[in-house]
């Protein structure tokens, strides 16, 4: 099936990464190198959320390297780069219906993927999952140099996905990052489960 005829205008349906395609909990980096530390969980948890390593690794400002060196740093860690990257990169878990969601809407609509991600996220997971061929644009944070929800990065999608605005729906489990989508008028829905999801398209017209 596809999109309403005479009820949507929608082509194209643009999805966020973590959150909304794979959950992540990035307690699980801590726990998988905490015994290579002499700092607890907690110690390691809040000097990360207190610095600006995650930021700067995401918006591209440094390289894979000095992030591996720099975190290792800040927490003490006594690990080698490749184990660093295991355990940085081992925090996701697929959400098995919107994976379902995309591969059925690949028949009808041009995909997009819109993502505050880093390179070793992106390089070492996301490209490797089952249905990342199935998007037709991908923008990530640390190519294009700039976050969610600056307009620049959804222009960027806009560009790469050759539709206008008025005819992409994204999907973000953040409500700032809905609202950036909002402000260059794009069509956005808020993560919050499977069947809220399928029922916001549907309103929009948009089935799988």
């Amino acid at each position: 099936m596809t999109g309403i005829p005479g009820k949507s205008s929608i082509r194209g349906v643009v999805f966020d990464f973590g959150g909304v395609i794979h959950s992540f909990n990035f307690g699980l980096f801590f726990r998988r190198l905490g015994s290579r530390t002499e700092k607890t969980f907690g110690q390691m948890a809040s000097l990360v959320a207190g610095s600006d390593l995650p930021r700067r690794y995401e918006c591209g400002e440094i390289s894979s390297g000095e992030f591996y060196r720099e975190m290792a740093g800040l927490c003490g860690l006594r690990v080698t780069e490749e184990e660093f990257v295991s355990a940085f990169v081992g925090i996701f878990t697929p959400i098995a219906p919107t994976v379902s969601l995309i591969r059925a809407l690949s028949r009808s609509y041009r995909l997009g993927l819109l993502s505050n991600t880093n390179e070793w996220h992106f390089e070492r997971h996301i490209r490797a999952v089952e249905i990342f061929p199935l998007f037709d644009a991908v923008t990530l944070s640390y190519q294009v140099k700039t976050m969610k929800p600056s307009e620049g990065i959804y222009m960027d999608m806009l560009q790469k996905i050759d539709l206008s605005p008025e005819e992409c729906v994204f999907v973000d489990d953040l409500e700032e990052n809905v609202a950036g989508a909002r402000r260059v008028k794009i069509h956005a829905i808020r993560y919050t489960g499977h069947e809220d999801l399928v029922s916001s398209l549907a309103a929009l017209g948009v089935v799988a």
